[in-house]
């Protein structure tokens, strides 16, 4: 099913803390093409998160508009038509693989999906064989891919991602990457990624957005054009190392200016 499209329009959004506003996000634009993969970096509390959860319906922007496609967020979360996964993997202990899988149907007042689209759901993120294993019972990464089958199981156009594998070592955070492209290429539904990971951003993106400290304006929008479907031998590439660097500059203290976003 074909992505729809994201896009924030001159977003601003203020917390208030104490009797006074504390801006988050001031001014802010940001489409995101349907089927495209869009990473979002930035300095810890510059208001990433908060822009996942305008996205999610979960805050309401003080400015501007979020549209998903032809709806509201509101309307398309309703619809079933975004998923989401967090750091936290967020899995009920009591229940089953296939039965934590099943959860957005009954969030929505669906009807129970059929076996066969859960056995898919499985198949696709690499768990077969732990169909019946409670949470308990599996890895951090393991864990992390049932979270990640969740988000697809209503065959969402969206898929809205925080830190997903902010948890897990190094290694395992790498073969995840290699799972997350695959499943991508597999279904292509608009992502948008929230990382603090450099590498990570560029291995799976088609670009990388990068906001400036608190309040989050976008001050650069730089293209990734490595070839798909992206190897780990892309993680020794010369070129990769040097766009790497190119976005880490971004994110030195004073670098992120508020200026109009460049592009690469």
């Amino acid at each position: 099913m074909q992505g729809l499209p994201l896009s924030f329009t001159n977003v601003s959004k203020a917390f208030s803390i104490k009797g006074k506003a504390l801006p988050v996000i001031d001014d802010l634009s940001l489409d995101c093409p349907a089927g495209s993969f869009t990473a979002v970096l930035g300095p810890s509390g510059c208001g990433k998160s908060t822009l996942l959860r305008l996205a999610l319906a979960l805050e309401t922007e003080d400015a501007g508009s979020v549209q998903i496609g032809p709806d509201t967020p509101r309307s398309a979360c309703r619809s079933g038509a975004v998923g989401v996964a967090f750091q936290d993997a967020a899995l009920l202990p009591w229940r089953s693989v296939e039965d934590n899988i099943r959860l957005p149907f009954e969030v929505l007042g669906r009807a129970r999906p059929d076996a066969a689209h859960i056995a898919k759901l499985i198949e696709l993120v690499g768990l077969q064989g732990f169909e019946r294993a409670k949470p308990g019972e599996l890895s951090g990464g393991m864990r992390q891919r049932v979270a990640i089958a969740r988000a697809l199981a209503t065959d969402p156009r969206i898929l809205l991602m925080d830190e997903p594998f902010g948890a897990l070592d190094l290694i395992l955070r790498r073969q995840m990457n290699l799972e997350l492209q695959r499943i991508w290429a597999a279904r292509r539904p608009t992502t948008l990624l929230i990382t603090h990971g450099v590498d990570e951003a560029v291995y799976l993106a088609d670009r990388v957005v990068i906001l400036s400290p608190r309040p989050a304006r976008v001050v650069a929008d730089i293209s990734v054009n490595f070839q798909r479907p992206r190897s780990t031998d892309l993680l020794r590439d010369p070129e990769f190392h040097q766009l790497c660097d190119e976005i880490g500059a971004w994110l030195e203290p004073g670098a992120a200016k508020a200026s109009p976003a460049a592009h690469a």
